[in-house]
């Protein structure tokens, strides 16, 4: 867009130009009036730098509310910006309330059933998970900007924790151990959230491409789903590897005596059950409490029939004892010191960008929707926080979930109000409710779980994504059979190599393209892209799309003359005037650094030998600065950079004619 204006612009400037007497009088050839490219006055260093900085870590200068503002409304603004529920809080009413208490009384129903499977995906107490939805909400409450992400464990992290703490320390022969190492990793992680937003670094996450994403989404939904054949088919020998050729050979291997019929009987019909109610919240929007509520009634109807059955003698598995009371103390379980310290902080770190990414894709999602504003480096801050707290209450990590915030969403959430009902009814659970989940059966935490990361699974984000670019198909691909086939890291670690090795192609070697000018216009484009776009006789017209670096500067100069070389044969072929001049048309080269400037005399050079001109047309500000500074523009000839090009097609032949 920004290219079809500056060639649209400069014709115009142009003909208007044409018709201005004044210009016809100064022009010795009567031609019409060309402009120059302007050269911007050299800015100072100190403030190229400081500009440059500020428009990277402060793009939205969140100091500007503070500017000719009293010290205590300096004061009352800091805290707004630390604790978002100042701001919102001293207009909020009955009426919002309303709204908050149904949101957070819905969320909680679904979350506490899936706080204590969430917890056994993580190889950790069923309490540690209720836990988890109990403190950080709280602790984001008071800090988060977003209004609609409810807060606590979630699937994905859940499993990449467990993975990867198992491989470090056994949960089962030492569990006290492995917790602390839990708290240790969750400490890291929020330490490397709130650094990210503290010190505005939050673009890093930015990184991981989206097509990555809904890969490693996707693969680390089935490998949950595959998890849970263990619950749900009351198998008490299971693999602890992740890989689905593990799993299933498993599953096969204990087909004729280690699976029960009872188990596999409530949770399939139950699981069938949770699909059907998801069905119907998907079909009519009205009815989105139907899934909300559907695991509670799931848990609720599975523990009575448990309890008057006895199935749990017949080798039906039952969560069998959650720890009543409040979170405990864990500050002084956390490893600061050790062989295990190195271990969670890599497990944190790890843990902890995904979870961030999840949580910001998250809630700009539901932002869009309601239009507001969310501050990634506030959200990243407030998470931070939270789950820093929360190592310290005997919490891991928790984040952003997806199921969670739409249901808060279409129950009509209106702050994060929501997320502290929510709290406030976990809290009475594990006060006085935890023993009534005695008899919940394994196999009913299965299916909600099964049920819940479902959703993971975006069929049309992949479906789109080969239609719009196969290289982001190769990464969703990549990530996905990665976690599947192998483990959650190396699918993740595949996911940000991908991502990488499209940041450095693209960066390497950026499109070039030919152009030519439209039949009665002074605009040049891609031949490619419009075919009725016509060569002009004896000059090359390349146009480069990109910033000229030390990455991709020699390549570039290669591929100018490839296409020189390429449409030299061609004309030679037909017997046509040999190329005398060769146009760059720079609009999109935002940026060139020395390397470029080395690669441009090198071009000069090689054109002077094939008795090739070299002009440039609309260099940008800091090209054309740069230009200038290293003297290249002296070598070209300053009569050889022209405003865009049209000017150089129409006037360089004639002013070159002796």
């Amino acid at each position: 867009m920004n290219r079809d204006v500056t060639d649209e612009a400069g014709s115009k400037e142009m003909d208007t130009s044409t018709c201005m007497s004044p210009s016809h009088d100064h022009n010795p050839q009567n031609l019409p009036y060309v402009h120059k490219v302007g050269v911007p006055r050299r800015q100072n260093l100190l403030k190229q730098l400081t500009a440059s900085v500020k428009e990277t870590f402060f793009p939205g200068n969140p100091f500007r509310p503070f500017k000719g503002q009293s010290r205590l409304r300096k004061v009352v603004l800091a805290l707004q910006a630390v604790f978002p529920i100042v701001s919102w809080g001293k207009d909020y009413n009955l009426a919002r309330f309303k709204g908050d208490l149904i949101a957070g009384l819905t969320i909680a129903s679904l979350c506490i059933p899936q706080d204590i499977g969430y917890a056994k995906l993580a190889n950790l107490p069923p309490q540690n998970g209720l836990y988890t939805s109990f403190v950080p909400p709280l602790v984001y409450a008071f800090m988060g900007s977003s209004r609609d992400i409810a807060i606590g464990p979630v699937a994905v992290v859940s499993l990449l924790l467990g993975s990867l703490l198992q491989n470090e320390i056994d949960p089962v022969k030492d569990a006290l151990e492995y917790r602390r190492l839990a708290f240790t990793a969750t400490f890291f992680a929020g330490i490397t959230q709130f650094t990210l937003g503290f010190f505005r670094l939050g673009f890093l996450i930015d990184f991981l491409s989206h097509a990555a994403i809904v890969g490693f989404m996707g693969g680390a939904a089935i490998t949950i789903a595959l998890q849970q054949l263990k619950g749900l088919l009351g198998i008490s020998n299971f693999t602890r590897k992740t890989d689905i050729v593990s799993v299933m050979r498993s599953v096969w291997g204990t087909i004729h005596h280690g699976w029960n019929w009872q188990t596999m009987a409530i949770g399939i019909s139950f699981l069938a059950f949770l699909l059907l109610a998801k069905y119907i919240g998907k079909k009519n929007k009205k009815l989105f409490w139907v899934p909300a509520i559907a695991p509670m009634v799931c848990v609720i109807l599975s523990t009575f029939l448990v309890y008057i059955t006895h199935a749990d003698k017949h080798g039906v598995q039952i969560v069998r004892h959650i720890k009543k009371g409040i979170n405990p103390p864990s500050f002084k379980k956390i490893y600061f010191t050790g062989k295990y310290f190195g271990k969670g902080f890599r497990i944190g770190v790890l843990s902890g960008m995904i979870g961030l990414t999840e949580a910001i894709a998250i809630g700009r999602t539901f932002a869009a929707v309601k239009d507001y504003h969310l501050d990634g480096n506030k959200e990243m801050v407030a998470l931070g926080t939270m789950n820093v707290v929360g190592s310290m209450t005997s919490c891991y990590i928790a984040t952003g979930s997806f199921s969670r915030s739409a249901v808060n969403f279409m129950a009509g959430c209106n702050t994060a109000m929501s997320n502290i009902v929510m709290s406030c009814v976990v809290f009475l659970t594990l006060e006085f409710m935890t023993s009534l989940f005695k008899y919940t059966p394994n196999a009913i935490l299965a299916s909600i779980i099964i049920s819940a990361v479902v959703g993971l699974i975006d069929v049309e984000a992949v479906s789109l994504l080969w239609k719009i670019d196969k290289f982001d198909f190769v990464a969703c691909m990549g990530a996905f059979f990665g976690v599947v086939f192998v483990s959650v890291e190396i699918g993740l670690l595949i996911a940000v190599s991908i991502s990488f090795a499209k940041i450095l192609l693209q960066v390497t070697r950026p499109r070039t393209a030919l152009l030519g000018n439209l039949p009665g216009t002074a605009v040049y484009r891609n031949i490619l892209q419009y075919p009725e776009a016509q060569k002009v006789p004896g000059i090359l017209i390349v146009r480069v799309d990109s910033a000229i670096y030390f990455s991709n500067s020699n390549y570039i100069k290669e591929r100018i003359l490839r296409w020189l070389t390429d449409e030299e044969e061609q004309l030679k072929k037909k017997g046509l005037p040999a190329i005398q001049y060769l146009v760059v048309e720079m609009s999109p080269v935002t940026d060139i650094d020395t390397s470029g400037i080395h690669a441009f005399e090198e071009l000069y050079r090689s054109l002077q030998k094939r008795n090739v001109q070299l002009l440039l047309a609309n260099p940008g500000p800091v090209v054309v600065n740069k230009l200038h500074a290293s003297k290249i523009a002296t070598l070209i000839g300053e009569s050889k950079i022209f405003l865009s090009v049209a000017d150089a097609v129409r006037y360089v032949p004639k002013t070159e004619e002796p």
